[in-house]
């Protein structure tokens, strides 16, 4: 059987021996919470407490992070494969709510909507956005640059997604195999340290889907920059939603598709 680790590449014309970058780790990661099983996502085993926090309060099974009263990761093993469970513990009385929402989500690579069981759950409920974080156009690009600066775990592999929040001079930076599951680390690093959401901007290295959109307005971001194209839907959510949505960022190009008026050229 060929060795995996070689590789033949296509360069000039012509193939020529190489050998990839390192792959990214990615095992099964089980969001538990108060003892119920709420996901199993395909996630890069790092940053699990603010992964499982950002999931819950962007799923919308938490208001806040001071409903977590407790946090702890366990290994597992499935016929020999690591996993992880991340498990969380929450205040009296919030378990009620979350047995009529249980999930089951397997996806390959953190899909934001693989196991909803309805067309409803999939499109909840707007979130309507109400910060006033504006910019100038040219710092889409900073804030593209912050965060691909940002993206420490990409140097070893490019096979990997990232998430940031610009406020306008820095970014914070969380990153995946999967672009929702990068969000999500990002809303519970943002939750942990006390960081309103409503401050900045969230960027992404990704394409805009609807789910996305619904993330980060449950975080309160005001402003979307994604380095690729939005969906339909997505587009139609950030419009109803009162989401500013910037796509195709490369470079000091971009796309401003809704709800313009947060960049702009400061006056004077």
């Amino acid at each position: 059987m060929k060795d995996a680790m070689d590789v033949m590449q296509w360069r000039g014309g012509a193939w020529v021996p190489g050998t990839p970058p390192p792959a990214p780790e990615e095992i099964p990661i089980a969001i538990v919470i108060d003892g119920m099983s709420q996901a199993v996502l395909m996630a890069t085993p790092h940053d699990l407490q603010d992964f499982a926090t950002g999931f819950a309060l962007t799923e919308g099974m938490i208001a806040d992070p001071a409903d977590i009263t407790g946090f702890e990761t366990v290994p597992v093993e499935t016929r020999g494969l690591p996993g992880v469970e991340a498990r969380l513990w929450l205040r009296p009385g919030l378990s009620v709510g979350l047995l009529e929402r249980r999930r089951s989500m397997i996806g390959p690579v953190g899909c934001g909507l693989c196991g909803v069981d309805s067309i409803e759950a999939a499109l909840p409920r707007i979130t309507p956005v109400t910060g006033s974080f504006t910019m100038p156009p040219e710092d889409v690009a900073r804030a593209m640059a912050a965060m691909s600066q940002g993206q420490t775990r990409r140097r070893d592999t490019p096979a990997i997604h990232g998430a940031g929040f610009w406020d306008g001079s820095r970014a914070i930076v969380r990153e995946d195999v999967g672009r929702h599951n990068a969000l999500d680390k990002l809303a519970g690093a943002l939750a942990r340290q006390g960081i309103d959401g409503a401050a900045g901007a969230v960027v992404m290295s990704s394409r805009l889907s609807v789910d996305l959109v619904q993330k980060a307005a449950r975080i309160g971001a005001p402003i979307l920059i994604g380095a690729s194209a939005p969906t339909g839907l997505a587009l139609q959510w950030a419009e109803a939603a009162g989401l500013t949505l910037i796509a195709r960022a490369r470079g000091e190009e971009f796309d401003l598709f809704t709800h313009p008026r947060r960049i702009a050229r400061p006056a004077g």
